[in-house]
């Protein structure tokens, strides 16, 4: 089991590959389909928007290097804060037109969530330095044990599943199932179940 740290540099991430597993710790962003759309049509601007500037210096730093988690969290409110109550992961597919993007105008060094992603971030996890965290499906209780503290959100205007949740997390597990070498567990899976359906269809 392999313990990381974020912000991962690209050396930390070129050393990971397919199948190991991974406790990660330290400061993340939740962020689904609103935030991806929100990243690209806002905070990508030229100029950015005024009207953006706060949030987007509060969350790229965080980005860099970073890890961002397909999550939409149930969370309670707990003395003036925030406590994370269930955070499974999110299906990861819906974000595959905009992570490539994501990853590469961030410096994003970690996608997490389930279900794996496709070849346009498969091929931008290999040019930039990234991986893709497969995270425990139906685990959302004993994921959000590892999360330590809420330190902040952003855009929750979007909604409390939506929004970008800042979390601090201690050992968060996770498997590496797309590397920055060009290997997907997920995109194997694909082709070996359409080869045994083609038999099937045979018979």
């Amino acid at each position: 089991m392999r313990k990381l740290t974020l912000p991962l540099s690209e050396a930390d991430v070129r050393s990971l590959h397919v199948g190991d597993p991974i406790l990660l710790s330290g400061v993340m962003l939740t962020g689904r389909d609103t935030a991806h759309t929100y990243f690209l049509e806002q905070l990508l601007k030229e100029p950015l928007p005024e009207s953006e500037a706060d949030v987007a210096a509060a969350v790229k730093p965080i980005l860099r290097g970073g890890a961002i988690y397909h999550c939409g969290p149930v969370v309670k409110k707990v003395d003036g804060g925030h406590v994370f109550v269930a955070a499974g992961p999110t299906t990861s597919i819906r974000e595959e037109p905009y992570e490539a993007d994501v990853i590469k105008h961030f410096g994003l060094r970690v996608v997490i969530g389930k279900g794996g992603m496709g070849k346009k971030t498969l091929a931008a996890c290999g040019e930039f330095g990234a991986v893709y965290l497969h995270a425990i499906g139906g685990a959302a209780t004993l994921i959000a044990k590892t999360v330590k503290k809420v330190e902040g959100v952003y855009k929750l205007d979007f909604g409390v599943p939506e929004a970008l949740w800042r979390i601090r997390v201690v050992d968060f597990p996770g498997v590496v199932t797309m590397d920055s070498h060009g290997q997907s567990i997920h995109e194997k899976v694909e082709a070996d179940s359409r080869k045994a359906l083609q038999h099937l269809l045979k018979v």
